[in-house]
């Protein structure tokens, strides 16, 4: 019986400790306002506290991060590459396992045309579902993928799928040696079937720029990449240079 008890006894901690399925999950946001002004996050900035997330650069920099979550691709990104490649802007993909599967053409093309190719785990898994060890083999998978096509090693940058997670999943990235990076401007252009105008794109963007904006936008947007050329000189002529994540 005690034998019994023991065993059901490691069973409830292993349980408890393996950082399952979190009851304080979140889905990241923020509040816009058009005086380009840093964003308000609320509650979100005191969980963010010390784990290596960021979702916003040098508040006293004109620097602009230009992001984008690539889960698969629907023609729309080679011609965003040919737009970045026109205008000699470097940008940051957060890439998955299947993207690197299905486009293996598009993350060669990206990364010798110099942009910082990120993690975003390799099934696009919400980081607050999974333990740490599962997370690390999220990540060194993708990372592996990464290699074994390019030769070239993935940097510690990391977005968490579907922008959800807890300060547990956070600290479990940062223990594994990845800063997490979220974003100060976005709206929802993930919508194939409801894309925005181009208008619109370009006044949501320009409207909330601000020093140190991470800019997240999804690389199946028609409305982004027909927008992008614009927002890319508009940004410019106000005096704002484009980084990517590793000068965070």
């Amino acid at each position: 019986m005690k034998k019994i008890l023991s065993s059901i006894t490691i069973m409830f901690i292993m349980f408890f400790t393996t950082s399952y399925l979190s009851v304080n999950a979140y889905g990241f946001g923020f509040t816009r306002n058009d005086n380009h002004k840093t964003p308000e996050i609320g509650k979100y900035k005191t969980i963010l506290e010390n784990t290596d997330s960021y979702y916003v650069g040098d508040t006293n920099q004109k620097e602009i991060y230009l992001t984008f979550d690539a889960g698969y691709d629907n023609g729309e990104l080679p011609k965003i590459l040919d737009i970045l490649s026109e205008k000699k802007v470097l940008a940051s993909f957060f890439i998955t396992g299947d993207f690197v599967k299905r486009f293996p053409e598009l993350v060669i093309r990206m990364a010798h045309e110099g942009h910082t190719i990120c993690n975003h785990t390799y099934n696009h898994a919400n980081i607050t579902k999974i333990s740490k060890d599962e997370l690390l083999v999220e990540l060194t998978k993708l990372e592996e993928a990464y290699f074994n096509l390019t030769g070239m090693h993935m940097v510690k940058y990391f977005r968490p799928p579907s922008g959800e997670f807890d300060r547990t999943s956070l600290l479990n990235v940062k223990s594994l040696g990845y800063k997490t990076v979220f974003w100060s401007s976005a709206y929802c252009d993930w919508n194939v079937n409801g894309q925005k105008s181009v208008e619109y794109t370009k006044e949501m963007y320009l409207n909330n720029l601000h020093n140190g904006a991470i800019l997240l936008m999804h690389s199946v947007s028609s409305s982004n990449r027909e927008a992008l050329p614009s927002i890319i000189d508009e940004v410019r002529s106000l005096g704002y240079t484009f980084k990517t994540v590793t000068s965070l």
